[in-house]
């Protein structure tokens, strides 16, 4: 939880609101433990019925629905909890996952009635951000909450910024307008998966194969909005992610104390690798960062820093505004290597800035102390022989410290690749949607130059 967050709901609230308001109705709000609220409400009127959307999220609203379910069941009242996002309860595996979200995808939005008849309550004041413990500091998102703000974000994607999402995703300076932009929006509640999903379908209809590379892109989104809840779906089934690796093998890969040297200066953009630094302090400051980015950070992290993906994850969840449980913890698991079914990606932080951010636009915008440094020295600033800026020199060597954690979790990887652990989870979680198969080609042995027996396929 943090300011940011608090600051966006709150606005979207009061936006609910006022929309309530045009169809005859008000948003009430009650403070204190749900089981309670609820059942002051039912001595009070004669509730036939309780009505919510399904919610997969932290731990903490997940033993709240649990003891809302049984006091439910101890008095007799119904409890319907409307799918949200395409998620389905109670699946043992990955079976006919992605047909029955398609079919999820496909159902008609409803409308909004015109008039809603609903009874008169006074609503409590909603908590301060200070009696909820959160420090007002942080800057907050410069997106606005509104209903109206998220449809005509994911409008502009559709018909102009979408264009060349495909391309231009990957690095934070094109990124920031040619992404969607809508994952707030999704996360809080103002646009709905289904929603832009049959936007986006529509869309791409009137398109056509007039504009093939817009085609392409929105394709290309459209199959993102698929594995958003995907990665939701992980945490549906399995809720102990949060807090427990995936596959308990690596539950104890990393040292569970924190090196709080490294913790603060990877918190603070202090590393002293320019492209983990520039995107941190973007992040810290703005709310979002394109997907490659959050990838390269969590690495950075997890493998050069060696840091437990537990302490790290608080931090970044922080900072996203866009942060949604389901998609947070699965992704951090599976950029740290602990899911045991995932392949191992180590991100050279060097190699990316010089692929994603060339001419150090990006790294000079974010840190001022760099502005001057020559092109051939922006993304490694410790080669330069004259005094370097006031900036810190790297906090591991890098390569070094790739070369010890590639050693450390290929080797973990390689005893459990075949375990009936590791079988379980990919039946469990793996998506079953794949591409057409590929021709199977024969396999021959191969005598290398170093005498050994290679299998070459």
């Amino acid at each position: 939880m943090s300011y940011r967050h608090y600051s966006f709901l709150k606005s979207a609230l009061i936006d609910f609101n006022q929309q309530l308001r045009g169809n005859g109705s008000e948003l009430v709000i009650k403070v204190g433990a749900a089981k309670d609220i609820l059942s002051q409400l039912c001595s009070k009127y004669p509730v036939v019925r309780l009505r919510s959307h399904q919610e997969t999220w932290n731990l903490w609203t997940y033993k709240r629905d649990q003891e809302v379910r049984r006091w439910a069941k101890s008095i007799g009242l119904e409890w319907c909890e409307v799918p949200n996002n395409g998620i389905m309860r109670r699946m043992y595996n990955r079976d006919g996952w992605a047909k029955k979200w398609y079919a999820s995808m496909a159902t008609p939005t409803i409308p909004i009635p015109k008039k809603i008849d609903s009874i008169h309550l006074k609503s409590d004041q909603i908590p301060s951000a200070k009696s909820l413990g959160l420090v007002s500091l942080q800057p907050i998102s410069d997106q606005l909450a509104t209903r109206e703000e998220a449809i005509e974000t994911v409008k502009s994607f559709l018909y102009s910024r979408g264009k060349k999402y495909r391309f231009a995703m990957s690095s934070p300076i094109t990124a920031e307008n040619t992404c969607s932009r809508i994952s707030p929006y999704l996360a809080f509640g103002q646009l709905s998966v289904r929603e832009v999903f049959q936007l986006t379908e529509m869309r791409k209809k009137e398109i056509g194969s007039t504009d093939p590379n817009f085609s392409q892109s929105l394709k290309s989104f459209s199959s993102r909005l698929r594995w958003h809840c995907h990665f939701i779906q992980k945490l549906e089934d399995q809720p102990s992610i949060e807090t427990n690796t995936l596959h308990s093998s690596f539950e104890n890969l990393r040292p569970s104390f924190c090196d709080h040297k490294k913790l603060i200066a990877w918190e603070t953009g202090m590393t002293g690798y320019p492209m983990i630094d520039a995107c941190m302090r973007y992040l810290n400051q703005t709310g979002w960062l394109n997907f490659r980015m959050r990838a390269m950070l969590v690495s950075f992290a997890s493998y050069h820093l060696w840091l437990d993906w537990r302490l790290t994850s608080k931090h970044l969840a922080r900072q996203f505004l866009d942060y949604e449980p389901g998609i947070h913890y699965s992704q951090i698991q599976m950029q740290s290597g602990t899911t045991g079914m995932n392949a191992i990606r180590i991100y050279n932080p060097i190699k990316q800035g010089i692929d994603q951010d060339p001419n150090g636009e990006f790294i000079k915008q974010w840190i001022p102390e760099l502005r001057h440094v020559p092109h051939q020295f922006i993304h490694q600033p410790w080669l330069m022989e004259d005094d370097s800026p006031n900036y810190p020199d790297p906090i591991v060597d890098e390569k070094m410290a790739r070369f010890s954690a590639q050693e450390k979790i290929y080797s973990l990887k390689k005893q459990t690749k075949n375990s009936d652990e590791t079988l379980k989870l990919v039946h469990k979680h793996a998506s079953r949607l794949r591409q057409k198969p590929r021709k199977k080609k024969k396999t021959k042995l191969v005598l290398t130059d170093s005498n050994q027996l290679r299998l070459d396929f």
